[in-house]
């Protein structure tokens, strides 16, 4: 067995142009791996729009992981507005996910596996989720990895000796943090964004992550039926 998985974003335009991105994650830790980069631009350094949350030092952290990461994918769509419609297909060792969909919605499940699994404390909280990931997911799916994914984490503190919550705040407090954190991300890419596709998709991702807090208990009352059984 390889010690990384990776996942495959291809996007296929009307012009028969094609781009492509290959994410390797380390099995174990779903760290990103990627070569050393030289000549970055200023818009990764930590300190420039560094979020309001960012707990790294720049002495020691010279660019922030996540920019530093997708430096070399936000100019890749230059020529293509946020609403301009792509196939795209997200391919990973057990099947392949396509959508037809806008620029921008494409580009934001690609995002958001960077920015959970670059080395940023405040997004590694979502890294669970890229092990199993859903490209394209309906906001009720997410709702249900994510709760899934949150009570999983109880049940393995809980099995480490440690406290462990069996209600969804700590779920709203990790979406707080992430929403702030988007907020700050989406002002560093505003420096370096030479279309509006790569700003719409943190956006996006944004907008879908400030949802999931507030529709979980009401998706949660909705599927109670479907536990009928083992509610026995």
């Amino acid at each position: 067995m390889t010690d990384y998985f990776k996942i495959t974003f291809v996007f296929k335009f009307s012009d028969d142009t094609t781009i492509k991105f290959d994410l390797y994650l380390d099995q174990e830790t779903l760290a990103l791996a990627h070569e050393e980069k030289r000549g970055l631009p200023d818009w990764t350094l930590l300190n420039y729009c560094k979020c309001t949350l960012c707990p790294l030092d720049e002495t020691i952290t010279t660019h922030c992981p996540v920019a530093a990461n997708f430096s070399s994918i936000v100019d890749k769509f230059t020529k293509f507005t946020s609403h301009d419609r792509v196939n795209v297909a997200c391919v990973v060792e057990e099947r392949t996910y396509s959508k037809s969909t806008t620029v921008q919605m494409g580009v934001s499940p690609l995002l958001g596996i960077i920015m959970t699994t670059s080395g940023c404390p405040i997004m590694e909280q979502l890294k669970p989720m890229v092990r199993f990931h859903l490209p394209f997911a309906s906001l009720e799916e997410t709702i249900f990895r994510m709760v899934s994914m949150h009570l999983v984490a109880q049940y393995l503190r809980h099995q480490a000796g440690k406290s462990a919550e069996w209600n969804l705040d700590g779920l709203t407090k990790i979406y707080a943090q992430v929403g702030l954190v988007n907020r700050d991300f989406a002002e560093r890419m505003a420096g370096a964004a030479q279309n509006d596709v790569n700003v719409n998709a943190l956006v996006n991702l944004d907008a879908f992550a400030k949802m999931v807090p507030l529709a979980a208990d009401n998706l949660m009352k909705k599927i109670t039926p479907y536990f009928s059984e083992l509610l026995k």
